[in-house]
């Protein structure tokens, strides 16, 4: 399994797990679970422009806010899904979304295997939780933008990611 330290958690480097995804790649189909507990799949949006919002947890401020601010541009959005995904469990994500009105966006769990942390090169190895970033994949599955922050309680670009997806619309 590939290993990578190109971020850091609260100042402290972190060790990402899995294969780093770039622009151009073919995005790596993977299965998280919805709130409901049925899987989620990357080709449950076929067809689509796919903004994923990467998190570590909805349950910090930075993700919060994230969260909500792709959400609130989802609503915006035709033809084109935002993902939110965390490791939290499905039930937290659930209150979570109730709680902050969570209706534009799909939120999925990555708890169970990993699938997108170890697929997408995400997944922090000193917490099993998923560094913060951003991915857009186009229509056809391939990879158009990619962050990953380079400090987990840092925001990503917004503004660069959802030019990225717009452009695609």
């Amino acid at each position: 399994m590939e290993k990578r330290s190109v971020t850091t958690f609260g100042g402290n480097p972190v060790t990402l797990l899995g294969k780093e995804i770039k622009v151009g790649d073919k995005a790596p189909d993977f299965t998280c679970v919805k709130g409901d507990l049925s899987p989620f799949n990357l080709k449950d949006v076929d067809g689509k422009v796919k903004l994923i919002s990467v998190v570590p947890s909805i349950d910090t401020p930075v993700c919060e806010l994230q969260t909500v601010r792709f959400n609130q541009e989802a609503g915006k959005f035709d033809n084109a899904a935002v993902i939110t995904i965390s490791c939290d469990l499905p039930f937290a994500q659930a209150r979570f979304c109730g709680a902050k009105g969570i209706d534009n966006a799909i939120v999925v769990s990555d708890y169970n295997g990993h699938s997108f942390g170890l697929g997408y090169g995400f997944l922090m190895d000193e917490f099993k939780l998923l560094n913060r970033g951003i991915v857009v994949i186009d229509k056809d599955n391939i990879v158009r933008y990619v962050e990953y922050v380079s400090e987990n309680t840092n925001h990503p670009d917004y503004d660069k990611a959802l030019a990225a997806a717009k452009e695609l619309l």
